[in-house]
């Protein structure tokens, strides 16, 4: 199989995909302001990170959050985030004309999404994962990419967290009990084979 391993469709692949979490957000919700600094020291290395892809050819897939808007896509959903009071928490990461985007209504990435099925299409076995919250919908996401058994990279710095106790606990978490490569954003290897 050319060092390519099959997935559970059958599908051949190795390739590594980018995926930003819930960074489309208009932080209006009671977290916003202990998430917000997190955010905000976040946001350099996960903007270098998604540079990074988009030069080198890995897709980059936005899943978010619809906020309970069921008839809006992600341009509205864009749209109405970049004319809130945090757009420039927003504005260095949005996607460009290349990125995937996928609605999600719960905190995994996962849960009731076609990401499983777009990401197996493509031929996708390594899911590098950016974004908020660490604890919450990074950790779940990385759990459900595990069991689908997808190897995942977390940028430890490239995650914004509320509390960040518990955001150390989550990345160990994600790294001893599901295989996770937690490393720098600067360190994640995006191309197969290098």
């Amino acid at each position: 199989m050319n060092g390519q391993e099959r997935d559970v469709h059958g599908q051949e692949g190795d390739g590594t995909a980018l995926i930003v979490i819930d960074m489309i957000n208009a932080y209006e919700h009671r977290d916003a302001a202990e998430l917000i600094p997190s955010v905000r020291r976040a946001l350099p290395p996960m903007r270098r990170l998604i540079d990074r892809a988009r030069d080198e050819g890995t897709p980059v897939i936005y899943v978010n959050d619809n906020f309970g808007r069921w008839r809006s896509h992600h341009d509205e959903i864009l749209d109405t985030v970049l004319q809130s009071p945090h757009a420039e928490l927003v504005e260095p990461i949005r996607p460009d004309a290349e990125s995937l985007f996928v609605v999600k209504a719960r905190h995994s990435i996962f849960y009731q999404t076609p990401l499983e099925y777009l990401l197996f299409q493509r031929g996708i076995r390594r899911v590098v994962l950016c974004g908020q919250v660490t604890e919450q919908c990074v950790l779940y996401s990385a759990l459900d990419a595990h069991i689908r058994h997808l190897e995942v990279c977390v940028p430890w710095d490239a995650v914004a967290h509320i509390h960040e106790d518990l955001a150390d606990a989550a990345l160990r978490m994600m790294s001893r009990n599901m295989s996770a490569e937690v490393c720098g954003a600067d360190e994640v290897v995006l191309k197969s084979g290098g």
